[in-house]
């Protein structure tokens, strides 16, 4: 470039766009040849990263503080300045590498979701996006304000999950009924929220030439290897396979507790009457304790993990005016994962924790990689990147030096682990049919009230077990509640398949844990390279959802079920 770039995206955060437009007007500018092309996408690589980690520093800043206005204006120029503009010149050289027929070394994979998403760009969309990105943050606002005052303390709902966890059933009932009930308050608001994103989705979706936001979606997330109507096939083979193993799960605990039927709040209490787990006292402590359990996993992630520690790169306790929610986003330039969560103190945030730092390895990994299009892996392998990590890990939260359980403990963890990842293949079927539908039937997906009956008729179809006498519209509502519908459509049948792939890695570590941990760091490494079933392959799993693969996980499950069973006592 005949210009510098800046070093870091403060520096890159503090121009307008009189200052950016110059690199891609220069980058434009330049002849591409083979002996050229390495070195001007090395340009261009540096140039996307400070874009990308800009953007992502500003929606950092606006989800660890939802009130901080100054974070919201900031970002808002940002999208009304900056992005806007750099995604119509990145189009520009997307189409300018496609035109010159040039593809370097370790592109094939990059170059062929830069057609796809160079056929989907249309210029029209750009200021929709930006939009739609508002739209977001508008949304973490109202539902990052969710409080409730509990033994007169106002805390965010997310505070109130250790509750369901304890053994007087009736304050389990009063603590549900509280933080449904303040959701519930959000109603209209979030009605009018989602009216407003379907709007937007529905022009995007026009302007594409396409039939529905499905397809615009499908296109966006390079989504090659499968078809909205696998989707449905994968609900079908779950509807055949696991809805009854889910269902003797619920049977058990309904059992054991002594309970006629199964409520809403009798679901996350250890079903033994056991007082819930307490894994740590307190953030630090949680920290703390995982860096052990991922030193025992693999020694150098147990050293990436500690470098986010030390470098600021995690926030995870729970407060108001933060974000619902957890995530790992990467910050380009400077090749760091960031990790977001809201800790309360219970099992599931050991989950979430390793869940999360299965991802930021993978940022990790990929650092070596010489270009920015080639980080650009797809949802599904992100994830099973994350689920491998929460089973990996599992065999070590006993671990003397990591002081999370004793061994029954461990094996209650485990277990509720375990029956988590069964059960959540039906409520994943539920999320995953309701967002084909919307899409499929604008004309009822933006009505509310037709959200709500789609979604009780989804539920009774997946979810049997539990009993919702008496709450109805609780239950219809539950898709408000599922912040993925809002605010990452159609994301979701990527964690369905990858616990698919997250068991046949595990599956593998039961037998040679040092070989699983190896093949997986070598699947992570190669980032966006390879297609996804190659991916897979990489980690010594198959790409595939049907009855047969559910068939073998599921029964893996239930026999290690047996094993922890009798550990847990």
């Amino acid at each position: 470039m005949t210009q510098s770039l800046p070093a870091t995206s403060h520096e890159f955060a503090e121009l307008g766009w009189d200052r950016i437009e110059p690199f891609y007007r220069d980058l434009e500018a330049q002849t591409l040849t083979q002996g050229s092309v390495a070195g001007w996408l090395a340009d261009w690589s540096r140039l996307a990263a400070l874009v990308s980690e800009t953007e992502q520093r500003l929606l950092v800043a606006t989800s660890i503080n939802t009130a901080d206005k100054g974070a919201e204006a900031r970002l808002e120029r940002y999208l009304d300045g900056v992005y806007q503009e750099a995604q119509k010149a990145d189009q520009r050289l997307k189409e300018r590498l496609i035109a010159s027929g040039l593809e370097p070394e370790g592109f094939n994979v990059p170059l062929r979701n830069m057609r796809a998403e160079a056929d989907l760009f249309r210029e029209a969309n750009v200021p929709l996006q930006a939009r739609e990105l508002k739209l977001s943050t508008e949304f973490d606002q109202v539902v990052g304000a969710q409080t409730v005052e509990w033994k007169g303390e106002e805390i965010p709902i997310a505070r109130l999950s250790p509750v369901l966890e304890q053994t007087d059933r009736a304050e389990r009932e009063k603590a549900w009924r509280l933080m449904v009930g303040r959701k519930i308050e959000d109603r209209a608001r979030l009605n009018e929220i989602w009216q407003r994103f379907f709007s937007l989705r529905s022009e995007i979706a026009a302007n594409a030439g396409l039939p529905s936001y499905r397809e615009v979606k499908w296109r966006e997330l390079l989504r090659f290897d499968y078809t909205p109507e696998d989707c449905k096939r994968f609900h079908e083979a779950i509807e055949r396979v696991v809805v009854p193993v889910a269902g003797r799960i619920y049977e058990r605990r309904r059992k054991a507790l002594g309970l006629e039927v199964l409520r809403p709040w009798d679901l996350d209490v250890d079903p033994s009457g056991k007082p819930g787990l307490k894994p740590f006292a307190d953030v630090r402590a949680m920290i703390d304790k995982c860096l052990s359990v991922l030193g025992k996993v693999d020694p150098e992630l147990g050293a990436q993990f500690q470098t986010m520690d030390e470098e600021g790169l995690l926030d995870l306790e729970s407060r108001k005016n933060k974000a619902p929610g957890g995530y790992c986003t990467n910050f380009d330039v400077v090749r760091k994962p960031f990790v977001f969560m809201n800790a309360s103190g219970v099992h599931d945030d050991v989950q979430t924790l390793l869940h999360e730092a299965g991802h930021a390895f993978h940022v990790f990994a990929t650092s070596n990689l010489p270009y920015q299009q080639q980080l650009a892996y797809t949802s599904e392998i992100a994830e099973v990147a994350s689920m491998s990590m929460e089973l990996l890990a599992g065999p070590y939260l006993a671990d003397p030096e990591a002081g999370f359980y004793t061994e029954a403990e461990a094996a209650r963890a485990r277990i509720q682990h375990l029956e988590g990842m069964v059960l959540f293949w039906p409520f994943m079927a539920v999320v995953d049919a309701f967002q084909h539908w919307v899409y499929e039937n604008p004309g009822q997906g933006i009505e509310p009230e037709a959200c709500e009956a789609k979604w009780t008729e989804l539920w009774q179809r997946f979810m049997p077990g539990v009993d919702w006498s008496g709450l109805e519209f609780e239950r219809a509502m539950g898709w408000q509640r599922k912040l993925h519908i809002f605010v990452v459509p159609m994301y979701y049948v990527e964690y369905g398949m990858a616990s698919l792939g997250a068991l046949q890695v595990w599956r593998n570590s039961l037998t040679d844990p040092a070989g699983a941990v190896r093949a997986y760091r070598h699947m992570l490494s190669l980032g966006g390279t390879r297609p996804l079933p190659e991916l897979f392959a990489a980690a010594n799993a198959r790409f595939a959802f049907d009855d047969a693969t559910l068939g073998e996980a599921v029964g893996l499950v239930e026999g290690k079920l047996e094993e922890l069973g009798a550990l847990a006592g």
